[in-house]
């Protein structure tokens, strides 16, 4: 409204004011997701925001207008960075909410799979891990794997915040 009083006094004084127009929602059409996650983080600690990137893929796509069921998403997170130590079994006090958040998605069928390479350099071996864990032989050659079979690759950026959104709207 604001806008069209502007517009409007600016012809009356005999010059042109452009209308902004506003940006508008689309629902672009998904379909279910296909992807594989890439976590490879210098801190265990980002495990978190990390696992923010899985339920910001499943949220909208179990929300209208997709509504789509776990079932229909195919999720695999491969795990070959510090972050592996959150999903063994002597950490779990201390990765409890990271731990709890992973079992709830694997209770979803995402499947978590942790490097066997990066697990032999952190002298842990299967039994060490998690219930809902998986070992692959290598991380890398997962990640080939999934994309060959068309899943997507995502790999979080897990940056640290520096400025205040508030500052800089």
């Amino acid at each position: 409204m604001k806008s069209f009083l502007v517009a409007l006094i600016g012809l009356w004084l005999g010059f042109a004011v452009p209308v902004q127009a506003a940006g508008k929602w689309v629902a672009t059409p998904y379909a279910p997701a296909r992807v594989v996650f890439e976590f490879y983080l210098d801190d265990p600690q980002k495990i978190g925001s990390a696992l923010y990137w899985v339920r910001s893929l499943m949220n909208p796509l179990q929300a209208a207008p997709y509504n789509y069921s776990p079932e229909d998403l195919k999720i695999v997170v491969v795990i070959h960075g510090t972050e592996i130590v959150t999903v063994a079994k002597k950490n779990e006090a201390k990765y409890q909410e990271a731990v709890d958040r992973m079992r709830y998605y694997a209770d979803l069928g995402v499947a978590f799979k942790v490097c066997g390479q990066a697990a032999e350099d952190y002298g842990y071996v299967v039994r060490d891990f998690q219930d809902f864990i998986e070992v692959v032989p290598n991380a890398i050659t997962e990640l080939v794997h999934w994309q060959q079979l068309g899943y997507a690759l995502i790999v979080p950026q897990i940056l640290d915040k520096k400025i205040n959104i508030e500052s800089i709207r």
